[in-house]
């Protein structure tokens, strides 16, 4: 008898010596199952023993939770008795012991001689023992190398074995009809069972996974109502506790007695390791006793994970050799880059982790390089085009600088510099500037339309806002009116009659600079000679909306002219996702803060702590201050555990605070609506503005110097940055307080990172870490194509591609050259879906 099951009969013999009282091994028979299940697969000799070890396994159990001896004695009288029948069915499988010869005979020596000799054993038939071999080792599929069948990847994924009809439906919901399309499906992790820890070697911090018993389930309610769903998990080592936050179906899926494979991060709580909402599924025998790296891929409800790993194991084996590989192969080599169907199959099923680092570093270079090649095709497009030299006028810059209250910082001349400098080149500009809220982007601009106005020029200003146009009126005016320049407001608001004047003047060219919102793109509008367009928070409009400000510097009937195009934002974003977001643009970035700028005070209290800020809020508007706070939901939600602006709006009026004026905003508002409120705030007819998200970006309100953000657990870094932004405008010292019991490392880690520094290039890099570059901006990027890989944080990779793409444009800019066909056509297809969903 194999040892589990001798081990497991001692275990029962015992118990029932006992009394049935369930202390035949401590812990209990449930306790011993945790890990006797494991050690009894691995000595299972075909599937149907397998099966049979999976109902003793739930037999123990549920053995401690039935009601007396009497039913635990009836549990295991049957189980004896099915034990015994599973030794009967070994027996007969196992072949015949050898025959030795029969000593010499004693008596009956007629009958010996006339006896038969006894059988030659015969071996076991093949099907009964060879699946049990194969599975201790089992080999990759063979990839067969095939010629490359780029209409044969075009086909439907139902002419594939085993896809008919309905599953070929569940993989179109995960993003794939074709064959193609589904190679391109790549796992979203791996069970890596050549790496597995047993849980009493864990170690905190480390990334691992682990497999296990459920022991038990229960969800609880904290005092912040949320529910938390909490498993005990034991492997016979030891046991470690499982966490999920509001996830209460999870109770229904995890039940006692399942085995499970956990990944995720070991953290420490009351001394003890912890997983916290880590990632999970059933455990497959198969995998660990192979010992192999398992993918794991997106489902999709009705599809399980068994068989989509066997529907990728037939594509890949299949199909993977018949991709054409686009890369030249003398650039391939050079960078020492997997060819793209070994890329393909080491990402799918990878034979060890070396492997599947390099069939990872190979597609993730593959998207960087066709997206930037795309980025210097529309560089070049862009820059192939005629542009307005505007020289650049040096005592008007001196001039400009005289009449500031303040000294430029390094980085506002170095920027100006780099401006001025663009546009006195014969191609047309296409720079982002990018700084942090106060960096003073808004005076750098003034300068860049100083010098286009003092060459003759007209500019245009862009913001996505009346409040924010008015604003940069207002701001602009004081700059540039007293050097001569004449300034126009055009918003939606405007009345008719103002605008046909505004019309008028700006076809005449007495209007040097226009500022306003979408208006100035709207027909009527017609400059004489526009040479420079800038357009605050580009994030805010789409591809088609920047593209009709470019087109106002031709005058109908004229040739062509394309203005100079500055586009800002207060958003800052990591190096490595500018470098692949924006390849097509120049950078400016304002790294400096102007001198004497206050730093925001940032605190992160608990939830039991709110009275203590509303309190502080109170003080700092008697002393003449207004203030926000900001909510994570419009409306209360029975899904997600979050206070909401809209119910705590009244309760903050009629309770908090009677005495003040609260006003309320939020993104369900018409936009009148919307600008009404934020004017009332702005002109200082509202204390207390309650706010959703929408406030993000917004006006200016120097005399606001306290943020109070609601659930800040809720939001990303940036966002929380951005919000903060909104004070600290004016003199005053302003204050931002985060209200949250955080759950979870990742909050923990953004608050604690907001309360440490004001350097919004930091945060944004400790966004990406945390959050990773898919997250990053809550959905994709205007205009961009989706990348598949989570490969934006690999500046070596992204530096690399950007200079490949820039050395082979040089070298053949329509890739036409014959190694380049393949290229060209996959760069077409890489960038047709890129679309403007702003």
């Amino acid at each position: 008898m194999a040892r589990a099951f001798i081990r497991l009969q001692r275990v029962l013999d015992l118990e029932a010596q006992q009394g049935y009282q369930n202390k035949a091994v401590v812990g209990g028979i449930r306790q011993f199952a945790t890990f006797w299940v494991g050690q009894a697969q691995e000595e299972a000799i075909d599937e149907q023993d397998r099966a049979f070890i999976e109902q003793v396994a739930e037999v123990l159990s549920d053995y401690g939770r039935l009601p007396g001896p009497e039913a635990r004695k009836k549990a295991l009288d049957n189980l004896n008795v099915r034990l015994k029948q599973r030794e009967e069915r070994v027996a007969a499988l196992a072949p015949a012991a050898p025959v030795k010869p029969a000593p010499p005979p004693r008596r009956d020596t007629a009958v010996a001689k006339t006896a038969p000799p006894p059988p030659k054993p015969q071996p076991k038939p093949q099907a009964k023992t060879a699946p049990v071999k194969v599975k201790e080792k089992p080999k990759p599929a063979k990839i067969v190398p095939a010629e490359p069948d780029p209409e044969g990847l075009r086909q439907p994924v139902t002419i594939l074995q085993g896809v008919g009809p309905k599953v070929g439906e569940l993989l179109a919901k995960l993003g794939a009809k074709t064959i193609g399309e589904l190679l391109y499906i790549f796992p979203r992790r791996y069970d890596d069972y050549t790496l597995m820890k047993p849980i009493s070697k864990l170690e905190y911090g480390e990334q691992v996974t682990i497999i296990g018993t459920i022991w038990e389930t229960r969800a609880r309610r904290t005092r912040t109502n949320q529910i938390i769903v909490e498993s005990v998990i034991s492997d016979g080592t030891g046991s470690v506790k499982a966490s999920w936050f509001n996830q209460r179906w999870l109770v229904g899926q995890l039940k006692a007695g399942m085995q499970i494979v956990i990944s995720g991060k070991v953290e420490q709580f009351l001394g003890r390791p912890v997983f916290n909402n880590p990632e999970w599924e059933p455990l497959e025998i198969e995998p660990l006793r192979t010992r192999r790296i398992v993918p794991v891929y997106p489902l999709t409800k009705g599809l399980s994970s068994n068989k989509m790993r066997e529907i990728m194991r037939t594509a890949v084996t299949q199909w993977a050799p018949r991709v054409p590989d686009p890369l030249p192969t003398a650039l391939r080599q050079r960078l020492k880059l997997d060819n793209l169907t070994e890329a393909l199959v080491q990402t799918h099923f990878p034979d060890r982790q070396q492997t599947l680092h390099n069939g990872r570093r190979r597609l993730t270079f593959d998207e960087l390089f066709l997206l930037q090649l795309g980025m210097q095709a529309s560089r070049r497009d862009w820059q192939s085009q005629p542009g307005i030299s505007i020289p650049t006028d040096e005592s008007a810059l001196v001039l400009f600088r005289k009449q500031l209250p303040f000294e430029f910082t390094g980085a506002q001349q170095r920027v100006v510099k780099e401006i001025a400098n663009d546009m006195a080149d014969g191609a047309p500009m296409n720079r982002l500037l990018q700084g942090d809220v106060g960096s003073g982007k808004t005076v750098v601009a003034a300068a860049a339309l100083l010098l286009a106005a003092k060459a003759g020029y007209q500019t245009a200003m862009m913001a996505p806002t009346e409040i924010l146009a008015e604003q940069h009126g207002q701001g602009l005016d004081k700059l540039l009116t007293p050097l001569g320049l004449r300034l126009a407001l055009l918003t939606g608001s405007v009345p008719a009659a103002e605008k046909e004047r505004i019309y008028a003047a700006l076809t005449a060219g007495e209007i040097d600079v226009l500022i306003g919102t979408h208006a100035l793109i709207q027909e009527g509008v017609t400059f004489k000679n526009l040479a420079l367009a800038v357009i605050d928070e580009q994030h805010r409009f789409g591809v088609d909306q920047r593209q009709a400000l470019r087109d106002k510097g031709t005058p109908p009937g004229e040739e062509k002219r394309n203005p100079h195009l500055l586009t800002m934002s207060a958003t800052p974003i990591p190096r490595s996702l500018a470098l692949s977001l924006y390849g097509d643009l120049d950078l400016s970035i304002l790294d400096e803060m102007p001198p004497g700028r206050q730093e925001i005070k940032t605190r992160w209290l608990a939830t039991r702590e709110r009275e203590r800020a509303y309190a502080f809020v109170r003080g700092q508007i008697k002393k003449g201050r207004q203030a926000y706070i900001i909510y994570p939901l419009v409306e209360e939600s029975d899904k997600i555990e979050a206070k909401a602006a809209v119910a705590d709006y009244e309760r903050l009026q009629k309770e908090v605070f009677p005495d003040l004026r609260v006003g309320l905003i939020h993104g369900r508002l018409k936009s009148v609506e919307k600008e009404a409120v934020m004017r009332a705030f702005y002109q200082g007819e509202i204390d207390i503005l309650v706010s959703t998200s929408v406030i993000e970006v917004g006006v200016d309100v120097p005399n606001a110097s306290v943020m109070l953000i609601e659930g800040a657990n809720r939001f990303g870094l940036a966002q929380l940055h951005q919000f903060r932004g909104r004070v600290g405008r004016g003199a005053h010292q302003s204050y931002c307080l985060l209200i949250s019991d955080a759950a979870t490392d990742d909050a923990i880690e953004r608050l604690s990172a907001l309360e440490k520094t004001n350097d919004g290039f930091v945060l944004a890099e400790k966004d990406l870490e945390i959050r990773g570059p898919g997250e990053f901006f809550g959905r994709r990027q205007s205009g961009l194509p989706e990348l598949q890989m989570a490969s934006l944080l690999d500046m070596e990779l992204l530096e690399l591609a950007q200079k490949e793409a820039r050395a082979l444009y040089q070298a053949d800019p329509d890739l036409t050259q014959p190694e380049h066909q393949q290229l060209r056509e996959c760069v077409q297809q890489f960038w047709e879906h890129a679309a403007d969903v702003s």
